[in-house]
């Protein structure tokens, strides 16, 4: 029991850490390419177009895009050097907690008058998670060189859904250039 205890701390610190990582990135690139090459950049708008998401919500990406990309020393142009396009995918979960009298008030922990013909205790609750990608296209050989993904729950109010794009687009924009979140 007590080599038991002993992992106890370790296991809480695994899960506050997990839980902490809020958008889950990854990234492919063509390893042919030298990106130090590339300085200038410009909107896709063919591309963004397709992008099933509101206008608001594309704005607010490609606002946090551009900030990201002009941080790196980018320049945005007339006459870019990289194209970028974006795609997004969402689905809802739904989770479901039943909990059938088996909690701190059900009879596996003992009685309560409260709690009487309360055993079907289920709760359902939805969220969206969204993913993001980002495409970073050569604009003279019109091929893709870079594409950032990032995965997360999706806010509903504006003040937050404006962070949390924020948020997204910067943990992706970590992984430009390739080697550059190492």
């Amino acid at each position: 029991m007590k080599k038991l205890l002993k992992f106890v701390p370790i296991a809480l610190i695994m899960l506050f850490m997990t839980s902490c990582v809020s958008v889950r990135v990854a990234s492919d690139y063509d390893k042919e390419v030298n990106f130090n090459e590339y300085k200038t950049f410009a909107f896709f708008k063919t591309g963004i177009d397709k992008a099933e998401i509101s206008d608001l919500d594309k704005r607010r990406i490609l606002r946090a895009i551009e900030a990201e990309l002009l941080a790196k020393g980018f320049t945005k142009s007339e006459n870019p050097d990289l194209l970028v396009s974006i795609f997004t995918k969402s689905r809802e979960k739904i989770n479901v907690y039943n909990n059938n009298g088996f909690g701190p008030y059900g009879y596996g922990w003992g009685w309560s008058p409260w709690y009487w013909n309360n055993f079907n205790n289920t709760t359902v609750t939805r969220s969206t998670e969204g993913t993001l990608f980002v495409d970073l296209i050569d604009a003279n050989k019109k091929e893709l060189v870079w594409q950032g993904m990032g995965s997360g729950y999706i806010a509903k109010s504006m003040e937050k859904k404006e962070a949390r794009i924020k948020e997204f687009v910067a943990e992706i924009m970590k992984k430009y250039p390739p080697g550059a979140g190492k």
